[in-house]
């Protein structure tokens, strides 16, 4: 925790200190509802504590900043199915990853995390957790300085590793201007033990501290055909998004992604980058959700293709 918190934090509660206690007869009768806003009170001053950084994000690579468009409807569709999902059962800390590289999982990541973030006021935090091969950064074109690697070997804590948006990057003709509740955990210095930092214990201690304070977790990760990371991370969280790629990943490979998880809770499949898009009424058929299935369903044919 770093000074700077532990600091106006101290300095909140000396201030509710000094406040009438329930033993001085002119006091204020206690409202019920004083828990949560003191909670929500020591949520600001975490808040506060971020570091701001001028993000420059790649607009083309970000259909959720859109005002409008097929993309934008895409990802809006995709966040109704993921809050249905909680609905039914607990979700807050969401895994995205793909069976191969190159299948587009940290875009599904990022733009799930914006279509989060501008739906409301719930608090998201996305953290980059591909050590390997980050990308996260380059999309929002923030600063990877130090992150979630450094956290892991015991060289930062929680609260510097987080960033946010600087005002100035809000202000500017970036989409960003109502992304205040979104914060960024990049991957920070690269190592070549990957795979023992992901399988700490300080992993487990992120995620439990994060979850108390964010409503959304969103966590980007390695191929889990091409490294064990994925599989580690998703023992760890609520339940898994895998992302395929249409006219790429093969009907084998998705099934072998799907397979890698074990029991780890699937919440469902993002078929990505659709050469062919079916009509717009028939938009749904990009995503597939479905609690009673057990298997990686081949994508529905539009009716162009079955002719």
């Amino acid at each position: 925790m770093s000074y700077i918190y532990e600091a106006l934090l101290r300095a909140e509660r000396e201030r509710q200190s000094s406040a009438p206690t329930s033993d001085d007869p002119n006091a204020p009768a206690v409202l019920q509802d004083e828990a949560p806003v003191l909670a929500q009170r020591e949520f600001d001053l975490v808040m506060s504590a971020i570091p701001h950084h001028d993000w420059n994000p790649f607009l083309p690579s970000f259909p959720t900043l859109a005002k409008h468009g097929r993309g934008l409807e895409q990802f809006r569709s995709l966040r109704s199915h993921i809050y249905q999902a909680r609905n039914e059962t607990p979700l807050k800390t969401l895994l995205v990853s793909s069976g191969m590289p190159s299948e587009g999982k940290s875009f599904v990541t990022a733009n799930l995390a914006m279509s989060l973030a501008r739906n409301s006021s719930n608090r998201i935090l996305l953290i980059d957790g591909d050590l390997r091969r980050p990308a996260l950064n380059h999309l929002l074109g923030a600063p990877n300085e130090i992150g979630l690697s450094d956290f892991l070997a015991g060289h930062a804590d929680l609260q510097s590793i987080m960033q946010r948006c600087s005002e100035k990057s809000a202000s500017a003709d970036s989409g960003l201007s109502d992304l205040n509740n979104l914060t960024f955990i990049p991957t920070g210095t690269l190592h070549d033990n990957a795979s023992e930092l992901i399988t700490s214990p300080r992993v487990r201690e992120l995620l439990a501290r994060v979850s108390a304070e964010f409503d959304w977790v969103l966590i980007d990760s390695p191929p889990v055909l091409v490294f064990s990371d994925a599989v580690d991370l998703s023992r760890m969280v609520d339940a898994v998004l895998l992302v395929v790629r249409g006219a790429q990943t093969t009907y084998d490979v998705a099934q072998r992604a799907k397979s890698s998880f074990g029991n780890a809770r699937l919440l469902g499949v993002v078929l990505n980058d659709i050469k062919n898009p079916p009509r717009r009424d028939s938009y749904y058929n990009y995503y597939y959700y479905s609690k009673q299935d057990k298997t990686v369903e081949a994508p529905a044919k539009t009716e162009q293709e079955e002719q």
